[in-house]
């Protein structure tokens, strides 16, 4: 799956020259935290999100004497930013964008690493979309379980396949029998942790509900 399979196709779009009222305006009635903003060419030219405008004389939060040991330059973007009606005088350039054929692991691992919340996606010099956290949301809330697996010993090489997947995460792999549909796990793990590691692994095989003898150090996992 990749950015053109999850992006919200033509989003509304900001121009430089816009209002931040206008801009506030779109969000809200949108239920949006960001807007792109187009020059008069179409290029992107930067986005105005919630956090651009969270220091604004409006809410009392701008510094009306900013701390005097910043940087000068920073001191009088802050004192723009915080009072300037102008979009494009508040937007935040330095903006990361993807392509549609980006796929949906680097768009996590971009959001996560910038903490940003969207990511818009581009065709060549041109906007064509926008990829959110709330799309990201659909995508597990449309997700489904492994498709069922018939036969005992097709869900125990399966179950034994996963869990070599998550030996990072496990301290021991644990020995896995199924017989007539039940799954029977055992051996000694580390932590109830891995436990939970293990229960999730054979529920999205086999379905909730198995038999395990796991320990941790010596003592029955409740």
């Amino acid at each position: 799956m990749n950015a053109k399979d999850l992006m919200t196709e033509v989003p509304t779009t900001v121009s430089p020259d816009h209002s931040v009222w206008h801009a506030a305006q779109i969000m809200l009635s949108e239920h949006v935290s960001g807007v792109p903003v187009l020059a008069d060419d179409g290029v992107l030219a930067g986005i105005v999100t919630e956090g651009d405008l969270l220091r604004r004389t409006e809410l009392g939060t701008a510094e009306a004497f900013p701390n005097p040991s910043q940087d000068a330059d920073a001191v009088a973007r802050a004192y723009v930013k915080s009072r300037s009606w102008k979009v494009g005088d508040v937007m935040t350039t330095n903006v990361i964008t993807i392509d549609e054929t980006t796929d949906v692991h680097e768009i996590v691992t971009l959001i996560d690493q910038h903490d940003i919340k969207r990511l818009p996606v581009m065709r060549e010099e041109r906007l064509v979309g926008i990829v959110s956290r709330a799309d990201l949301l659909k995508v597990i809330a449309t997700g489904k379980p492994d498709a069922e697996i018939r036969g005992d010993e097709a869900v125990r090489r399966a179950i034994v396949a996963r869990l070599a997947e998550t030996a990072s995460a496990l301290s021991a792999q644990p020995v896995v029998a199924v017989e007539g549909g039940i799954v029977h796990v055992t051996g000694d793990i580390r932590s109830r942790y891995e436990h939970d590691a293990i229960r999730m692994i054979v529920e999205g095989v086999a379905g909730p509900g198995f038999k395990d003898d796991l320990s941790i150090s010596g003592k029955k996992v409740l």
